[in-house]
């Protein structure tokens, strides 16, 4: 069964969340981790905040392209508050 996955990375160097979607979440954030990825590429060092996955590509960009908007941004912020407290 193929997974798609919506993932949050907090920037330690500005405090901003990247939001992404893949289906290969380890090899996606060693891509991150080595500055692969254009978006991410100055604002590392980047952590793994949050991921959830899906079986269905549709929902998976639905709820990444909710995520990207001003109401998923303060989702996280409200669901995370513990998480970004610590840092």
């Amino acid at each position: 069964m193929t997974r798609y996955y919506i993932y949050v990375l907090l920037s330690t160097k500005d405090g901003k969340f990247y939001i992404g979607f893949t289906k290969e979440l380890r090899q996606r954030l060693t891509e991150h981790a080595l500055g692969k990825v254009h978006s991410t590429r100055g604002r590392r060092y980047l952590r793994l905040i949050h991921y959830e996955y899906f079986i269905n590509k549709k929902d998976a960009k639905a709820r990444e392209t909710y995520l990207k908007s001003g109401a998923g941004h303060d989702q996280i912020r409200s669901f995370l508050k513990n998480t970004l407290n610590e840092n």
